[in-house]
């Protein structure tokens, strides 16, 4: 689990209309420290010049900064001066290595842009006051080339990629004994007739998808670093356009062609005004790094016309890529998986039991089941945990069943009932939100509660329940929060796509009922929870704020994942942070095999000895149970409130 956050300050460079060669766009920018200064070298593309072919040129600028957010000073740096870079010069990476500094960058020698004119060449500088030398590098078709900032197992190392511009472009590794072989026709020529050897492990997903280097390499505790550019469905054939996102990758300290950790899908997307409009629509692009203590700062180009920076733990992203830390960062399932499954002996269970709620009551863990019958009615059952982990006992009589004309089958064998409950104890009594179904209509949210004493005495008496969402609306993962927020009772409920928000004076829902839906947040495009997101079970308060999952699904895959976000201590309906990545998804056979397939779908939560338990149903099928530090989940999202 890791959290990526923008900078509230994005975009922190903009083109200047005062300077001819940076007037149109600034981006890409790969940032250096030089003693107390960052300096931050970017492409700069030039205003249009109507009487030259092309029009507009790219040229490197440098500025100045001692945040890393706010920069000055700027001036160009590194112009067209050779025949191999006449064309422009494009998309900077610098290192410093050995006591120099190394601005790697993209040469174009033919116009019009050709594959065989764009390779890579390095400007070579010990102050970066001036360029001391440069040299033309590849002699194929490549880009975005970076030295590692040391040497490894005695070589000096470069990531590039290769024929970026005649796909499938490679992500490979070229290691020498000299710097100068770099720039030396008879080392490609060696290098050239193994490449496939140098190439990093097979990174893309999918045929359509393109791969290219990122910002320069970062030495971690367990292995080397590489934000990169991965682009899903770059290439004509696939459905949709182009999805520029922002990943990670962890590659071993001794064979950097060797990727031991990765993350599983995009960190950032473009989302935001400055990211999906500009000299070229919808682009986040990642060129540069800069570590400050354990906050690792990205420069990425946005829509190639700004220069923005996003933040994240150092920690907690390669913790969470890590195979030896990965566990930790993530919820971990128990071992004896799935704890209840359907039993053919009782046939209003015989389908399926899944989807519970769970509540610690007087030290021991009451679970509240979805069970499906034969003929597709739920209703709920009971079981028992004393260790929160294994089934203590299990009722052989549902303890909850439809009562009410509104969730009464209304046509033979389709699905009706009472679904997915959610519980929150409030005094002396429990409250049951359910999804209420009566086969016809929309899901709609209803509540009954019943007296503790009588629940743990197993006195079903629960009271009439009431519809409180509205009739003709698909509202359903509904919860009510723990404690008044203001003076009043707030509902958490789904409409649509996005989780909503309701404050209520009193829980007699004869006299009032949801009726709002103020936004607590909702999908994000092209990331893993993309089309529609929901509570998991009612949130838990901590020190750092109201901590809850959500389950989500994204455009592409119908799978369900589950997230985090941390919740305002005083005012729940602000978001403080989410989680980027999801922490938990479907792995084992039963959560991607059952009635409906690649599900985790938690309703209940339990915080107990410093872990944080989910109780949840695996592909509409089966309960399973699984665990994560509880800490590390708060933590996590506590610091990002800071970046």
């Amino acid at each position: 689990m890791f959290i990526v956050k923008r900078s509230r300050e994005n975009p922190i460079l903009i083109p200047n209309k005062d300077h001819h060669w940076e007037a149109s766009a600034t981006f890409n920018m790969s940032t250096v420290k030089r003693g107390r200064s960052i300096c931050g070298l970017y492409r700069a593309i030039s205003g249009k010049n109507d009487l030259s072919a092309p029009d507009q040129i790219s040229t490197i600028g440098m500025a100045e900064s001692s945040d890393g957010l706010h920069f000055q000073k700027r001036r160009q740096f590194i112009v067209p001066e050779a025949e191999w870079e006449k064309f422009g010069c494009e998309d900077p990476r610098a290192t410093f290595f050995e006591g120099r500094y190394y601005i790697f960058y993209t040469a174009l020698s033919h116009f019009p842009f050709t594959a065989e004119g764009i390779k890579v060449a390095v400007a070579i500088s010990k102050d970066l006051k001036r360029v001391d030398e440069r040299h033309l590098v590849t002699p194929f078709n490549a880009k975005a080339m970076t030295l590692f900032p040391e040497r490894i197992d005695g070589k000096i190392t470069a990531l590039f990629s290769a024929y970026t511009d005649n796909p499938p472009a490679k992500m490979v590794i070229a290691q020498a004994n000299d710097i100068s072989e770099f720039w030396s026709l008879k080392f490609w020529e060696s290098w050239y007739t193994k490449m496939n050897e140098h190439e990093i492990e097979k990174l893309r997903r999918d045929d359509h998808d393109h791969v290219e280097v990122g910002a320069t390499p970062i030495k971690t505790k367990y292995g080397w670093l590489i934000i990169y550019s991965h682009i899903q469905n770059f290439f004509h054939g696939s459905d949709g356009g182009p999805l520029f996102g922002i990943e990670a990758l962890l590659l071993d300290f001794d064979d950097p062609r060797k990727v031991i950790g990765r993350t599983k899908g995009p960190m950032l997307v473009p989302e935001e005004p400055y990211e999906l409009s500009g000299h070229v629509l919808n682009i986040v692009f990642p060129s540069g790094i800069l570590l400050d203590g354990d906050i690792l700062t990205i420069y990425y180009g946005a829509a190639d016309t700004t220069v923005c920076s996003a933040c994240v733990s150092l920690k907690d992203l390669v913790s969470s890529i890590c195979p030896e830390t990965k566990s930790r960062w993530h919820f971990k399932r128990v071992q004896k998986n799935p704890i209840i499954v359907p039993d053919e002996n009782h046939k209003w269970e015989s389908k399926a039991t899944f989807n519970p709620a769970a509540i610690d009551l007087g030290g021991k863990i009451h679970i509240l089941y979805r069970a499906l019958s034969s003929d597709n009615t739920s209703v709920i059952g009971y079981a028992l945990s004393v260790d929160g982990t294994k089934i203590t006992e299990r009722l052989s009589e549902p303890v909850y069943i439809p009562r009410e004309n509104f969730e009464t089958k209304k046509i033979g064998g389709a699905n009706s009932g009472c679904e997915d409950p959610r519980l929150t104890k409030i005094g002396k009594n429990l409250y049951m939100c359910y999804t209420a179904y009566d086969s016809i209509g929309p899901p709609r949210v209803a509540v009954t509660s019943i007296g503790v004493k009588d629940f743990l005495l197993r006195r079903w008496k629960w009271k009439k329940p009431e519809i409180i969402t509205p009739n003709g609306v698909d509202d359903k993962d509904a919860c009510i929060f723990p404690e008044k927020v203001g003076g009043k009772y707030l509902i958490f409920h789904r409409i649509g796509t996005d989780i909503c928000a309701d404050f209520l004076k009193s829980l007699d829902f004869k006299k009032e009922v949801v009726n709002k839906c103020i936004k607590i947040f909702g999908p994000r495009s092209g990331m893993w929870d993309s089309a529609k997101v929901g509570i998991t079970a009612p949130p838990i308060k901590t020190k750092e704020g109201w901590l809850l999952l959500y389950h989500a699904i994204s455009e592409h895959h119908h799978t369900y994942r589950i997230g985090a976000v941390l919740l305002n201590l005083k005012d729940p309906t602000t978001v403080l942070s989410r989680s980027t990545d999801p922490i938990f998804e479907p792995e084992q056979l039963y959560e991607k095999e059952g009635i409906v397939n690649n599900v985790v779908f938690p309703c209940g939560m339990v915080a107990r000895d410093g872990l944080l338990y989910i109780y949840y149903g695996g592909a509409d099928k089966v309960v399973g149970v699984a665990a994560m530090e509880l800490d590390i989940l708060v933590d996590t999202l506590a610091k990002a409130k800071d970046y």
